[in-house]
């Protein structure tokens, strides 16, 4: 018992001697973990079996880690074999093993970085195959070694620090790895900054990487960047190292304040203008420029009390530029002595050292030049009653010469006066009408006339000052109210019917002097009261009924129309109203439209538009007509025509009271001809045909008439036959009314003919001339029913 004990033990020792060691060359560890104890009465576990240790990068290969062993069958009966990663997983062929023997070789050299330990499983069997022992875990655990240098994370590490800072004032932080094993020195780093000569400013933390300010003494002026070369060492700083660099840039503060290039600066400005530069302020700034810290602003101290000169600052140069804002004047002030001061943008800093030539003076000479005239009041506004007449005064547009040591003379003149209305006086500048403005003008707006003068000096070269001249036309209650043209329609004879007709009218002037209107029947005839009413629907508009019922047709009325103006203006003014049978509807019946029509009258402005028609087409007429008679006279060949001249057979004349060409008989033309053409046709000479209608019946032969012999009977031949043309009963006269049918009598039209009318002045109806104008008013009361009859 205690012999096999004992027994065990050592084979336990020698398990564990490659945990602790490696073996001998030549001489791996045995490992027998299927060995059991004697059994006391139960069955015991395998041996647990320590990790193998062996180092990376190991160069005589192969090497012997280890040997196993089964104690179940005598050495060459039993055959060993291995499995997992290294062997027959990826990557294969790192581990082998000697199948009688058990001895297990490294094949290959180990990379812990890679793959720092492998699991692999040993396997017993016998020459049959069949399992031996359960098979055992064997782990190997690759030992680190230091063949990896540390690398920095960037090539360049940067960091900003405002200068001046504190020492210890964080600037920015250098970071490393290394591959190798974090749990030795292998991968113990330490930081440090290598020496570059010169005050060491910046210090770094050898643990963490930090880089921090070590003392005052930072001036972006001095030193703007600054670059440090960094290292690091593994093994704590005794191993292999790396290097890196910090870029360190130092921001800028306002620590220099700006400064006037000199004391004293001397510029000149012209009078009358502004907006223009004078002259440049040179400042001098060390601080970062186009910073807040370098930027200048300017300010006026003193010397223009009235605001009249502002500085700005010329971004690219940081110079200040004197401008003038309100225009000089020379006569007022002819010198100006400006205190200037400069600052930065930034404030500066407390403890920054104060500015030798933070303040200048600056003299502007005012420049005296030729300055344009200058009205007292601009724009002027007046006003002035519509239809001033010419000559009338409008206002005075006087202007003065600002030049006082300069004597020069004005003149005035129109520069803008559209409708040519006003007159300017060259010498004194008076305004005053020279025509009748007419109120419809276009440039007339909302009742206000502009117009534009000019004043002139007589310098060389001449100034010229514009002045605008506003005139207000005062609206004169100058025109009465007219009736608005009406819509067709007409008046119920019943009063309860229909809606009544609505009237509106309207007034050339404008407000006040126009609605709201005031409709009245006309007073000087009374009796219009009792038949018609009035009454306001708005300020333009009134409505017209009737009192009680009233005869059908046309109806006269007087109406007096008033404005609002001041004095009111009234006029009275003539209304045909038509009066009609209405329906339910209130409309008028279909029997009450001739009635209608007949009471439709011409109005005046209509009357003028077809007087106007007539008399143009008379004078386009006239010429034609004077010309082709002048033609027809020239060709004049006598009192008689020839057989080729014979008009019956070449014109018919239809515009005559006859039949035309079924109608030639009317009267003997036969008597007008050539006695010799007579002879020739074979027509008998005075014996003229019937007429198929005449009234008279057959008439008495007549004696033929002698043919004349000789030219000086061709009058009395003539003369003869008009006489027995009249005479003959058997054919109308000339003048006389041909009547070709009856058609009989009722009609509404009437007849045309004045000849056979048997109607009087009496039955004529000429009221109707009233609607043309007062000129024909007289003309319906002479021959017109009285005036309000109806």
């Amino acid at each position: 018992m205690g012999a096999a004990l004992l027994l065990a033990l050592g084979l336990l020792a020698q398990s564990l001697g490659p945990s602790v060691g490696s073996p001998g060359p030549g001489k791996p560890s045995i490992l027998n973990p299927w060995h059991r104890l004697p059994a006391l009465g139960r069955v015991r576990r395998a041996w647990v079996i320590p990790p193998i240790s062996v180092s990376e990068n190991h160069k005589r290969l192969p090497y012997p880690l280890v040997q196993i062993k089964s104690d179940k069958q005598p050495l060459g009966s039993v055959i060993y074999s291995i499995q997992g990663p290294g062997v027959d997983e990826e990557p294969r062929g790192v581990f082998s093993i000697d199948r009688l023997t058990g001895k297990v070789f490294l094949n290959t050299a180990l990379d812990r970085e890679r793959t720092d330990r492998f699991r692999l499983r040993a396997f017993a069997l016998d020459l049959g195959g069949s399992a031996l022992e359960d098979p055992t875990d064997l782990e190997i655990v690759v030992v680190d070694q230091n063949d990896n240098r540390p690398a920095f994370l960037q090539e360049a590490f940067t960091g900003r620090v405002l200068e001046g800072a504190a020492p210890g004032t964080f600037v920015t932080r250098a970071e490393a790895t290394d591959a190798d094993d974090p749990e030795t020195d292998n991968a113990a780093l330490r930081f440090s900054i290598l020496p570059q000569g010169g005050a060491q400013l910046f210090s770094i933390d050898e643990l963490t990487g930090e880089i921090r300010t070590v003392q005052v003494g930072l001036d972006r002026e001095v030193v703007a960047v600054y670059n440090l070369t960094l290292q690091v060492a593994d093994m704590s700083g005794d191993g292999l190292t790396a290097t890196a660099s910090a870029i360190i840039s130092v921001d800028d503060i306002n620590d220099n304040a700006p400064e006037f290039a000199r004391d004293e600066f001397s510029m000149e400005a012209p009078e009358a203008v502004s907006g223009v530069d004078v002259g440049r302020l040179e400042v001098e700034d060390r601080d970062l420029p186009g910073s807040p810290n370098w930027v200048a602003r300017f300010s006026i101290l003193g010397g223009d009390p009235d605001g009249q000169f502002a500085i700005r600052t010329d971004p690219k140069t940081n110079e200040g530029v004197l401008s003038v804002v309100k225009p000089l004047d020379f006569e007022s002030c002819e010198l100006y002595q400006l205190t200037v001061s400069v600052q930065n943008e930034a404030p500066l800093q407390a403890a920054a050292p104060r500015a030798q030539r933070g303040q200048a003076r600056v003299t502007v000479h005012v420049r005296d030049i030729n300055e344009a005239p200058m009205f007292q009041e601009n724009p002027l506004r007046t006003s002035l009653a519509e239809g001033a007449p010419p000559g009338t005064p409008v206002a005075t547009f006087s202007a003065q010469d600002p030049d006082m040591q300069q004597l020069q003379r004005l003149s005035y003149s129109k520069d803008y006066d559209p409708e040519d209305w006003l007159q300017v006086d060259g010498a004194t500048g008076r305004v005053q009408t020279q025509r009748v403005l007419s109120p419809a003008s276009p440039f007339l707006k909302d009742g206000w006339y502009r117009a534009i003068i000019l004043a002139l000096d007589d310098a060389s070269p001449p100034a010229t000052a514009t002045g605008t001249l506003s005139v207000e036309i005062l609206e004169v209650n100058d025109h009465a109210p007219v009736l608005a043209p009406p819509p067709p329609g007409s008046l119920c004879s019943e009063p309860h019917q229909g809606p009544g007709l609505l009237l509106g009218a309207t007034d050339e002037d404008l407000p006040p002097h126009g609605a709201p209107f005031h409709f009245q029947l006309s007073p000087r005839l009374p009796e219009l009261g009792r038949n018609w009413s009035l009454s306001s629907v708005n300020v333009s508009h009134a409505r017209l009924r009737l009192r009680h019922q009233l005869p059908e047709g046309l109806h006269r009325l007087s109406l007096l129309l008033r404005d609002s103006g001041q004095p009111p203006q009234q006029r009275e003014q003539p209304l045909n109203v038509t009066v009609c049978r209405c329906g339910q509807d209130g409309a008028c019946l279909p029997g009450a439209a001739a009635l209608r029509a007949g009471g439709a009258g011409v109005s005046l402005g209509a009357l003028v538009i077809i007087l106007a028609s007539a008399l143009l087409l008379l004078l386009l007429v006239l010429p034609v007509a004077l010309r082709a008679r002048m033609r027809r006279r020239s060709r004049g060949k006598g009192l008689l025509l020839g057989p080729q001249d014979d008009l019956r057979d070449n014109i018919l004349n239809y515009d005559e009271q006859g039949g035309g060409e079924e109608d030639q008989d009317a009267y003997d033309i036969a008597q007008l001809r050539h006695p010799a053409e007579l002879s020739v046709r074979g027509v008998p000479l005075g014996r003229p045909p019937l007429r198929r209608d005449a009234p008279y019946g057959r008439a008495h032969p007549q004696a033929s008439r002698a043919v004349p012999t000789s030219p000086a009977d061709i009058a009395d031949f003539i003369h003869d036959g008009l006489e027995a043309a009249d005479s003959d009963p058997s054919v109308p006269p000339y003048d006389t009314a041909l009547i070709y049918d009856y058609e009989g009598d009722g009609s509404v039209a009437g007849t045309l003919s004045s000849i056979l009318s048997s109607l009087g002045d009496q039955d004529q109806d000429y009221d109707y001339l009233r609607d043309w104008g007062p000129r024909f008013a007289r003309l319906a009361d002479m021959y017109g029913h009285p005036w309000g009859s109806d």
